[in-house]
């Protein structure tokens, strides 16, 4: 299977909660179509500080983490952000590491939207056993 990309929007969850409580117009609400890659051995959404600051992202924490060529890097943990793909959305922290290029999605928010790689066409797709709402396991 070959690289698989997404297109997603994220959001600033912040203005999104502005905008519910009637202080922030929507046309106000900071948001931003990227292209990702999917990555379901990773764990995170993975930003990089481009998108932080148009986002206005704030710092959470800072963490080490394990790369796939098992050296660390110390990384900036912000958010919250949301992350909407079709009839889907999630709200997750997202890591921005040191130099990372591109935007990549993990683990965490791909379960959480309900979606699966389809690797015949090497692209992200809603779940086809439920396609017209997500579905979680709870136990």
């Amino acid at each position: 299977m070959g690289l698989v990309y997404a297109e997603i929007e994220l959001v600033s969850t912040e203005d999104l909660m502005r905008h519910r409580r009637g202080s922030l117009s929507e046309n106000k609400i900071k948001r931003m179509r990227i292209r990702a890659m999917v990555d379901s051995g990773a764990y995170m959404l993975v930003i990089t500080d481009h998108i932080r600051q148009q986002l206005d992202l704030p710092l959470i924490q800072e963490q080490v983490f394990r790369l796939a060529d098992d050296s660390e890097i110390r990384g900036e943990v912000v958010g919250p952000v949301e992350i909407q793909f079709e009839n889907r959305s999630t709200t997750v922290r997202a890591v921005v590491l040191p130099g990372a290029e591109e935007p990549l999605l993990g683990s965490i928010p791909l379960e959480d939207l309900d979606v699966v790689i389809d690797p015949k066409q090497q692209r992200l797709i809603v779940n086809p056993k439920s396609p017209d709402i997500a579905t979680k396991y709870l136990k």
